[in-house]
């Protein structure tokens, strides 16, 4: 069981307010305290005149608080010295999970970019993974949002989790080019009315996200590790520079820092 804390025997999974061990009431007690607060949550969402990378950690605090006491801390606090990953899917260094979901959030604020790159939008959150758990119901929240602003919805209900998955890892394997895109196109349809927006996430199942068997893999510190991120950013296509001027003219450039293809 992932324990980033190494103290899973006295404390319980991820240090939770319950010190629950157990997966099955782990994963009941997330559920139940998800659907007690995801009206609170996307009353919040509607309620940002734009959203920020605040906002995206506020929303992991209404849903998890109850539960988890670190809940709206991302991985630069929770764990800033180590590498996660999940198989062969390493996410964000702790220090760029910011930088990745920040720039999911400049795509998806213009509407005419987040109806042409809403999959890129969801693969720069998994990427970012800011979370020790609960990264995916908190991203799909934000990105229900997110496309709704831009004017259309997604049929989540109706998405298969392991093609889903699929498609999720090679976006942040690849990002940028449509593969998720192509994969939920046959799932975007009208914006869908948001008083309707709370059943239809509680009829999504098994799309949580890529947490359950997350691994620490080093300390960020170590050479191999730190090279390791190296490839990936290389792999990704993606430098953590200032967007360009073309960029910051279309609307994305909403924050001092970014990713921009290279």
């Amino acid at each position: 069981m992932f324990d980033p804390f190494g103290d899973l025997a006295e404390q319980g999974y991820l240090r939770n307010r319950r010190g629950d061990i157990d997966p099955r009431v782990i994963k009941a007690a997330e559920h139940n305290f998800f659907e007690a607060n995801i009206a609170d949550a996307l009353a919040y969402l509607a309620a940002c005149p734009e959203l920020t990378y605040t906002d995206f950690l506020k929303v992991h605090q209404i849903l998890f608080s109850d539960y988890y006491p670190w809940a709206g801390q991302d991985r630069s606090i929770t764990m800033p010295n180590s590498a996660v990953r999940k198989g062969e899917v390493w996410f964000s260094h702790p220090n760029d999970a910011r930088l990745a979901v920040e720039h999911g959030l400049r795509i998806g604020a213009v509407p005419e970019t987040m109806t042409r790159r809403f999959g890129e939008v969801m693969g720069l959150f998994a990427f970012g993974h800011p979370f020790l758990d609960g990264n995916g119901r908190t991203m799909l929240l934000v990105h229900m949002e997110l496309c709704h602003r831009a004017g259309f919805s997604i049929n989540w209900h109706r998405v298969k989790k392991d093609d889903y998955l699929r498609a999720l890892t090679a976006e942040i394997a690849k990002p940028g080019q449509g593969v998720l895109e192509e994969y939920l196109a046959a799932f975007k349809t009208l914006q869908v009315p948001r008083e309707r927006w709370g059943g239809c996430v509680l009829e999504i199942k098994g799309l949580d996200g890529l947490d359950d068997g997350n691994v620490i893999e080093s300390d960020i510190n170590d050479p191999a590790i730190a090279e390791k991120y190296q490839q990936i950013t290389a792999s990704r296509g993606y430098s953590y520079t200032a967007l360009s001027p073309q960029e910051s003219k279309a609307g994305l450039n909403r924050s001092s820092s970014g990713i921009r293809r290279k």
